[in-house]
């Protein structure tokens, strides 16, 4: 009982800080790059637009970072853009007529991109 009462907890709606401004500016700047690539999103057993996954992903950002769970970029990769919460399945991203790549390796390249272009 007692481990249902402090999970239930962890998911309250209690207010946690907000991720540090590095951390939001590299986040806005990979749920751009998503809605920007004209790729298609693969979730749970189907292809979904760029505009689509940017929403999905923004979503699932926002509720992690409410429970203060996004500290770094490579957390929102990591606890939001990597799976599903549900299913456990890979995401997978196909752009233009190329082979689908997880999220999380087009993702870490892209932050990796991100971080050279702005030294």
């Amino acid at each position: 009982m007692v481990s249902g009462v402090a999970c239930a907890l962890s998911y309250g709606p209690f207010a946690h800080a907000a991720p540090p401004v590095i951390a939001q500016s590299e986040i806005k700047y990979l749920l751009g790059f998503i809605e920007r690539s004209g790729c298609v999103f693969y979730r749970n057993g189907s292809w979904y637009d760029a505009t689509q996954a940017q929403a999905h992903l923004r979503s699932k950002y926002d509720a992690l970072a409410a429970m203060g769970r996004i500290v770094t970029a490579e957390d929102f990769i990591e606890q939001a853009a990597t799976k599903s919460s549900l299913s456990g399945e890979a995401y997978a991203i196909r752009c233009n007529s190329g082979p689908a790549v997880t999220t999380d390796q087009w993702l870490r390249d892209a932050l990796t991109r991100y971080r050279h272009a702005a030294r």
